[in-house]
Parts: structure tokens; C-alpha cells; sequence
């Protein structure tokens, strides 16, 4: 039943990175913030990496 729980926590965890992934791919800081890096960055990278690198500076922002 453990293992039933924990795959269930799991899949919501998925659901909800994915709900917030999309929210923040669609907001214009993101966009605007995306349009700056990707003419910085001359290597593929996928958009899970851009939305992470993304929190990553604004939580490096919000903790100045």
C-alpha cells in the first residue's frame, strides 16, 4: 500500500511541475527573460533547463 501512495505523490508531484512549468513558460517575464538567454547561450538546451535556470536567478534575485 506504501508503494501505491508514494507512486500516487509522485505522479501529483509530476502534475504539478508540469502545471507550473507551463505558468511560467506563458508569463512575459519569462518570455522576455528566455529571449535574453537564449541569444546569450550558443548550445541546444531543452526548456526544462531554460525554466530552471530561470528560478534559479530569479530566486538568486529575491534573496539580494
Amino acid at each position: 500500500m506504501a508503494n501505491l501512495s508514494s507512486a500516487s505523490h509522485a505522479a501529483q508531484d509530476s502534475e504539478l511541475w508540469q502545471s507550473l512549468k507551463n505558468a511560467i513558460a506563458a508569463s512575459s517575464g519569462y518570455q522576455s527573460w528566455r529571449a535574453e538567454q537564449l541569444k546569450a547561450i550558443t548550445t541546444t538546451i531543452s526548456d526544462e533547463q531554460l525554466v530552471r535556470l530561470y528560478l534559479r536567478d530569479t530566486l538568486e534575485t529575491l534573496a539580494y
